[in-house]
């Protein structure tokens, strides 16, 4: 049973590479958009929102000398190529996906505004928000918050490449914990780096459900939006 009628679905731009170093794995990507078109076909109204450290991070570029307003930008940029990416995937899978940017540059994509987000949600078509908010200093989760609360989504989608969240990164801690539910206020007070505050305080002052799964494991898409229990819901 669909739980969901509308959600954004937040990717990461690191999940792109695959087995690679840098860039887009295409065999990667063209499994994100099978998944992507498998949930649209059920009714569901998806909204995306990509990441772009697998092509540049702004903060690991204002380390190594970028200016951080010029570096933030060159990340921003970076979202739109994996947006343009992921379009071109779903079109192959025969699925039509928009790519929309938060600051003007037509002809690659049209400057996002709610209402034209809207109205392709509505007609079935995916809606790809790129660019994050347009600005300086916030991050692709902050952005996917924000565009999540604006569209009036049912919940927000996390999609890692690990299957929730841990008392412990599970990565480096063989003995981490994972969590099956959690409030903001507990993620807060652990310290838990699942999003920067900015997002997570959007999230919880909008009453905005997150679940976080791992996203590389074919299927699980569907699972998590047919109420399957897997990865971690943050809730009020």
């Amino acid at each position: 049973m669909i739980q969901y009628k509308r959600i954004l679905l937040k990717l990461s731009g690191e999940s792109l590479m695959g087995n690679q170093s840098y860039g887009v794995d295409e065999t990667r990507l063209a499994d994100y958009a099978k998944q992507i078109k498998e949930i649209a076909g059920m009714g569901i109204q998806v909204a995306i929102v990509i990441g772009g450290g697998n092509i540049f991070r702004g903060l690991s570029g204002a380390s190594k000398g970028f200016d951080r307003v010029k570096g933030d930008q060159m990340g921003m940029l970076a979202t739109v190529i994996n947006s343009l990416a992921l379009s071109s995937a779903l079109e192959n899978e025969g699925i039509k996906g928009h790519v929309f940017t938060a600051a003007r540059m037509e002809p690659i994509g049209k400057l996002y505004t709610k209402q034209d987000a809207v109205d392709v949600l509505e007609k079935g078509e995916i809606a790809i928000v790129s660019g994050g908010t347009g600005n300086p200093f916030f991050t692709t989760d902050t952005a996917s918050a924000l565009r999540a609360v604006e569209l009036a989504a049912d919940v927000m989608l996390k999609g890692t490449r690990v299957d929730g969240i841990y008392t412990a990164d599970p990565e480096k801690d063989p003995n981490a914990v994972k969590f099956d539910d959690i409030t903001y206020d507990e993620v807060y007070n652990r310290g838990l780096k699942i999003m920067d505050l900015t997002a997570t305080t959007l999230a919880k002052d909008n009453h905005l459900p997150i679940i976080v799964f791992d996203m590389d494991t074919a299927g699980n898409l569907k699972k998590v939006l047919s109420g399957e229990p897997i990865g971690t819901i943050v809730h009020i």
